[in-house]
């Protein structure tokens, strides 16, 4: 795991003056579950990160270190389009929810490429 998103989910978590234990019960996780995220031996799935970054109103790319911006999205390559789909039947929420998953997927897939 990335050693920036540990860092910065302590950090975050600190600001609003929780333990890991209370942090944890928030999202049903044991406090040692969220003493892993902070310390790097374990990883939470993508849906998990998503709603840490609503909780704290950052973006992931924040969490993980791409920005130091916490409300900056990392544009894709160009800025081109990414979604073939009619987004007009969605909220800004859905959205956001998956500009989120698709920034977490770029950001695991350069991890496994070593960059």
């Amino acid at each position: 795991m990335n050693q920036k998103f540990g860092e910065r989910l302590r950090k975050l978590r600190s600001q609003k003056k929780l333990s890991q234990k209370e942090f944890g019960k928030i999202f049903s996780l044991a406090e040692s579950t969220i003493s892993g995220y902070e310390n790097g031996s374990r990883t939470p799935d993508i849906e998990l990160i998503a709603k840490f970054a609503d909780f704290f109103g950052v973006s992931i790319d924040y969490l993980y270190g791409r920005t130091d911006n916490p409300h900056e999205i990392v544009e894709s390559k160009e800025g081109r389009n990414l979604f073939f789909f009619d987004m007009e039947e969605l909220s800004e929420q859905e959205i956001e929810e998956i500009k989120k998953h698709i920034e977490f997927i770029k950001w695991k897939a350069k991890q496994e490429r070593g960059n």
